[in-house]
């Protein structure tokens, strides 16, 4: 056990750990937007419901899956955090300049530089948006009814959020903090694992910020137009 505890706490383990976990939420965000895509289908939203009854069918394995993202959540959160703490105590011009120099270029910018700051602003979102669409959703949503049994009414629910201009700004303003965590993120993993050839570090930084705007856009896009379907 304690050679696993050095293993993950060196620099090289920090980076394992926050670049599989990353990664995780990455392929958790694609599957949670495939499934919200179902909002644009102009059925009333006997789709997007289908969807979540689907998963509350699941009964008490939907809590399993929950539990096991949360940890995976705060892994992330708690190794990032941790991180750039220690950089901070390091000697930051030092690691700024290793940051640059280190593979012939530099991917140094502003989504590099506020990692940490990006990804807080997202935790805090992840909190309010699990509170909105989770945990009201058991108290104040309207019944319907899916494939003939008795569900939430989780489209309502949804529709009458992004009514709120003030919700449709905050959830898209989360969405562009996304984009930009997503930008350095998805290089930083790939770097880090050591999945990519240097001379292909160009391309997939550009590659990941084509991703990263690609699935900002299809999340923003949705309370957008439900806002201007409701108008």
């Amino acid at each position: 056990m304690l050679p696993l505890k050095r293993a993950l706490s060196s620099p090289i383990g920090r980076k394992f750990v926050m670049s599989i976990s990353g990664i995780a939420l990455v392929l958790f965000v694609i599957v949670h937007l495939l499934g919200n895509l179902t909002l644009y289908i102009p059925d009333g939203g006997e789709s997007f419901n289908r969807y979540a009854a689907g998963f509350e069918a699941l009964g008490p394995m939907l809590y399993v899956m929950e539990l096991g993202l949360l940890a995976v959540i705060l892994l992330h959160a708690f190794w990032g955090i941790s991180t750039w703490l220690r950089n901070r105590r390091a000697r930051p011009e030092r690691y700024a300049k290793s940051i640059a120099t280190k593979g012939g270029g530099s991917n140094l910018n502003i989504a590099s530089r506020n990692m940490a700051i990006t990804g807080s602003f997202l935790f805090f979102f992840l909190i309010i948006h699990v509170w909105h669409f989770r945990v009201r959703k058991e108290t104040v949503g309207e019944k319907t009814t899916v494939n003939g049994q008795e569900a939430t009414d989780l489209y309502a629910l949804v529709v009458g959020s992004f009514e709120n201009p003030a919700w449709v700004f905050f959830y898209t303003l989360s969405m562009v903090v996304l984009a930009f965590h997503l930008r350095h993120g998805f290089w930083s993993a790939l770097q880090s694992l050591g999945a990519m050839k240097p001379r292909w570090s160009k391309q997939i930084y550009a590659f990941g910020l084509i991703f990263a705007i690609l699935l900002a856009l299809g999340f923003l896009g949705m309370p957008i137009y439900l806002f201007l379907a409701a108008a």
